[in-house]
């Protein structure tokens, strides 16, 4: 099934579920995806929490999450999970920078 990129199922900002997901990247089960942006950003985030996400259904999901970094910094991160029998990690797939918290999360 093909969704046109403008259909993203939006998930509710500050939801338990979004801070649970991706904030801590120490549990089981979670996308761990700061360590792949740490590695391609050559650079620590003390302040990673996850405070809002879009879904896109392809072949597995797209996730795209907005992504407190401290101060007023945020990135939106796209990243794909595969389905659950493949039994692969999720992939930080492409990301942006200098985002506020106003920035809508759109495709990328």
């Amino acid at each position: 099934m093909w969704i046109h990129p403008n259909h993203l199922k939006p998930g509710p900002d500050n939801s338990p579920e979004a801070h649970g997901k991706w904030s801590v990247v120490s549990k089981p089960g979670e996308l761990k995806v700061k360590p792949q942006l740490e590695e391609k950003e050559n650079r620590k985030y003390p302040v990673f929490e996850a405070v809002s996400y879009k879904t896109q259904v392809v072949a597995g999901i797209n996730y795209f999450i907005k992504v407190h970094i401290g101060d007023e910094n945020f990135l939106h991160l796209r990243v794909f999970q595969g389905l659950a029998h493949e039994n692969k990690a999720a992939v930080l797939v492409a990301y942006q920078t200098n985002k506020s918290r106003q920035d809508e999360l759109e495709y990328f």
